[in-house]
């Protein structure tokens, strides 16, 4: 009986959405563009942010929603992806994101470490060490969400967890070896994993939680994204200039690679294995971190206002590179038709991202 409601009631929502017209497509438009439900507002929150940033201060509701709104809204985001986490899917989960971790942070980190012992801290070609560590060893998670909303299933939404475990400077302090390493913010990574335990124990208890929480990212996904967008100063990504840019574009690829592999070697996801390419990117947070690593160790103060920059066009770059080359080698490898079929299979996944 409950089964049957369960596809009595998918049914009248899929053919009230098929009644409904749209003067003008925003939201067809967006989905058009692989993680485009997030990227365009990002996009757009950048400008607003460069470009505008008296709209954002005018205070009350507005400045609440479009300036100050990221976290709070990306903390529900998790707390409704661990409701997607059950006792049967936790094992798959863990596996996914040791995997993510071990791929997009471990072992660039311990790369871009070794490359610092033959040519320096100065980097090369005028990246420093301190841009490409910081670049590489993180991810940006609400746009990790995002895709996997749209493409994964609750294996890849829950392994969000090594976006909240490479957030922030602690492995890039941790692997430079930088002064004041043992008063590393731990509270933070627990803060970050709060929310998601959380939504587990909830959701494991009530399935009906689950089921109220299931359209939370098509409802918080864009609106976190603009937020975010506002910080990212376009003034920054063009100080960058073109060394930024490749900097993005390959820790993207390289990252991205990893990962890919990672999936396909280690979790043997065959023609899905594309998915693991939507976390080779740089999370906003990370723009702050140089700054961070030298006041740990002032031998870095020379780099942080090139790093920075550098940091920022590659924020920018891998939002938007990250997403699309995944859906390509999705596409390519006939994924995205797996996933699409398997969608009255895979209840957990969240409806039209």
């Amino acid at each position: 009986m409950m089964l049957s409601h369960h596809f009595l009631q998918r049914g009248f929502v899929m053919v009230a959405e098929s009644q409904i017209k749209s003067r003008i497509p925003l939201f067809d438009g967006m989905n058009r563009i692989p993680g485009g439900i997030m990227l365009i507002p990002l996009i757009l929150g950048s400008i607003v942010g460069t470009f505008f940033p008296g709209f954002l201060d005018l205070g009350n509701f507005t400045t609440a929603l479009f300036k100050d709104s990221a976290l709070p809204l990306i903390g529900i985001l998790i707390f409704a992806t661990g409701m997607q986490i059950t006792l049967k899917t936790s094992g798959p989960v863990l596996a996914t994101a040791g995997t993510i971790l071990l791929t997009k942070s471990l072992i660039p980190a311990a790369l871009v470490v070794l490359l610092g012992h033959f040519v320096g801290i100065d980097g090369i070609l005028g990246v420093s060490i301190l841009a490409l560590i910081v670049t590489m060893d993180n991810s940006n998670g609400g746009l990790w969400l995002a895709f996997t909303g749209r493409y994964g299933d609750a294996r890849d939404r829950g392994a969000y967890m090594a976006s909240a475990i490479n957030d922030g400077p602690f492995f890039s302090m941790l692997f430079l070896g930088a002064a004041g390493l043992a008063d590393i913010p731990y509270t933070l990574l627990l803060a970050a994993v709060i929310p998601l335990v959380l939504g587990i124990i909830v959701g494991n208890l009530d399935e009906k939680w689950t089921e109220i929480m299931r359209p939370i990212p098509n409802m918080v996904i864009p609106f976190f994204a603009f937020a975010l967008g506002t910080g990212i100063d376009l003034g920054n990504v063009v100080t960058g200039g073109l060394s930024g840019l490749l900097v993005g574009a390959f820790a993207t690829l390289f990252t991205g690679t990893l990962a890919y592999f990672g999936y396909r070697w280690i979790l043997r996801r065959g023609n899905q294995s594309g998915i693991g390419i939507a976390s080779a990117t740089t999370a906003g947070n990370a723009i702050a971190t140089p700054a961070i690593i030298a006041g740990a160790d002032p031998t870095f103060e020379p780099f942080v206002e090139v790093a920075t920059a550098q940091v920022a066009s590659a924020v920018l770059v891998s939002a938007v590179l990250a997403p699309l080359l995944a859906a390509w080698v999705l596409k390519r490898e006939r994924g995205l038709k797996a996933q699409d079929e398997n969608t009255e299979s895979a209840p957990l996944r969240p409806e039209g991202l």
